[in-house]
């Protein structure tokens, strides 16, 4: 990874930022502009979340049309984030995020929201993280039951003190330290930027002037307040929103298909549970008894849920099983998909030396490798999935035919 400068001093050309735009808000938009200007960045490139997302959700709108509120938003080129890594933990969505801007071959700067607001400050709440001496603490305290996230803030806590620890008990810095690590494992020239959170806190109901959290905007808009989600949200996206919302394509929800999801996993083996993403310590045993008696997803949820494993985790594995995710899956990255772009987009990937096939449309899978065709296949299919939770019932094959989005 490249030096990082403590006082985000620097200057360059291109910044990616790693997001889920669910939907894409006026605190997104601030974070475009103040990347912009702390390091002069020409173009902007975002790796999205496609149709599902890291809290073991679907997203609110679909991918295309999250896009375009992003391009109108301020970025230039979008990516996607391929469903392995989008619906996964932190450590796993920051690998798969900065493994797709460090492939694009042009990004200088990793742009992401902190509590702290220091990019240095983080780098060392990594270091510490990455510390092989943290690690007997935390096998200690992962034998005691605690959760993961829990257990590791506590052995960062005991070995490096409370400060450092606080740190990492905020959402977005954690995400933040992973994002560092990650870059520092692919040994990436990409240098990391922190920018302050501004406005409301992360899944917070709580508004401050224009900014509201996304958890916030959704919530008022699948309540059937759109007007009001309006005041948080740039005019593109709640034209978009709007939009998408009289065609009944928007906001997709999840419950839609809680028979079907209840179905699959009552359908499936101790064994094939146990190949899911983030099983461990025979979780398996314990998902396979709650399915059984689970009448609802949020009594399956609660009732899978301990001390040990947290609601976010349990709901990500749940999503995985119904749309056919697998450990495997998460290996690694076989191409990037192009899903927008805008002339400053164009003339940015003009530019790119991309370490991995780049792709826009279904005419140029044939060309991939077998793996990459599975994982190109296995994102189809969670769409066809995704379409069934609008508000209208939506065709399949909708990834395979729909177009770039140009701006």
């Amino acid at each position: 990874m490249a030096e990082i400068n403590a006082n985000n001093d620097v200057k360059g050309k291109t910044a990616a930022i790693i997001a889920e735009y669910n939907p894409f808000h006026n605190g997104h938009r601030y974070h475009i502009l103040r990347t912009k200007e702390l390091v002069g960045a020409e173009s902007i490139v975002v790796i999205m979340s496609g149709n599902f997302v890291q809290r073991g959700d679907c997203a609110v709108a679909d991918k295309f049309s999250r896009t375009r509120m992003a391009l109108e938003g301020g970025a230039d080129l979008v990516l996607e984030l391929p469903l392995p890594f989008a619906c996964a933990g932190a450590e796993k969505f920051a690998a798969g995020g900065v493994g797709v801007a460090d492939a694009l071959g042009c990004v200088d700067y990793l742009s992401f929201g902190t509590e702290c607001g220091s990019a240095d400050t983080i780098a060392k709440a990594a270091d510490a993280v990455s510390d092989e001496s943290v690690r007997p603490e935390l096998n200690a305290l992962l034998s005691q039951g605690m959760p993961f996230a829990s257990a590791r803030t506590e052995a960062v806590r005991r070995l490096y003190g409370d400060d450092m620890a606080e740190i990492l008990c905020m959402p977005n810095n954690t995400l933040a330290v992973e994002y560092i690590r990650s870059l520092k494992r692919l040994n990436s020239q990409i240098i990391p930027i922190g920018i302050p959170r501004e406005g409301a806190a992360h899944d917070s109901d709580e508004t401050a002037g224009d900014m509201a959290s996304a958890t916030a905007i959704r919530r008022m808009i699948c309540d059937g307040s759109p007007d009001e989600a309006g005041r948080y949200v740039p005019q593109s996206t709640y034209r978009e929103l709007h939009r998408m919302m009289a065609e009944g394509k928007a906001p997709a929800d999840l419950r839609r298909c809680e028979r079907a999801v209840l179905g699959r996993l009552r359908s499936m083996t101790r064994e094939q549970i146990a190949s899911l993403p983030d099983i461990s310590e025979g979780l398996e045993n314990r998902i396979y008894d709650c399915v059984r008696t689970a009448r609802s997803l949020d009594e399956l949820y609660d009732s899978i849920k301990s001390k040990r494993y947290s609601h976010a985790r349990i709901r990500r594995i749940v999503l995985s099983a119904y749309l056919g995710v697998r450990s495997v899956h998460s290996e690694g990255l076989r191409y990037i998909r192009l899903l927008g772009m805008n002339d400053r987009g164009k003339a940015l990937l003009s530019r790119a030396r991309p370490k991995l096939p780049l792709i826009s449309s279904y005419r140029q899978v044939n060309a991939l490798s077998q793996e990459a065709r599975h994982q190109y296949m296995l994102e189809c299919h969670a769409d066809d999935l995704w379409a069934l939770m609008t508000p209208e019932v939506q065709p399949c094959g909708a990834d395979m035919t729909a177009k770039m989005i140009i701006l």
